[in-house]
């Protein structure tokens, strides 16, 4: 056994510190108080959305649109058909909305598809 460890200390519950030798040095009032240390965590901030918007115009096919909203937007031909229609109607419509990087990619997604398909279908984000 090492020579600064009394055969009391063994009794003891953990931790042992150096030089505690009795009971008395470890608690000097004799109130017992049991302490909970606390870690305060920021509640991460959701994300802000951002709106994914088509605009209307008067050379794009109206089934290349409902094409692009199910490719891009994971529409069935019902909704797509519809929104494609509200865009017609009134100029501009939400395909969806998502947290910044994932609009900004599906804005890109769609005029790099239009572009490539010789259409000028435009889309843009913005803040929801």
């Amino acid at each position: 056994m090492h020579p600064d460890l009394a055969d009391s200390d063994l009794s003891r519950p953990w931790p042992l510190r150096c030089g505690d030798n009795d009971d008395s040095t470890r608690n000097p009032g004799g109130d017992e108080q049991v302490g909970i240390a606390t870690k305060t965590r920021a509640k991460p901030k959701k994300p802000s959305q951002f709106k994914v918007l088509m605009l209307n115009d008067d050379y794009t096919p109206m089934e290349f649109v409902v094409m692009v909203l199910k490719r891009f937007f994971q529409m069935d031909l019902e909704q797509a058909t519809r929104v494609m229609l509200h865009v017609h109607q009134k100029g501009v419509g939400v395909c969806g909305i998502f947290p910044y990087e994932i609009a900004e990619t599906k804005v890109n997604q769609v005029m790099d598809f239009a572009r490539q398909n010789q259409h000028p279908l435009q889309c843009t984000l913005e803040k929801a």
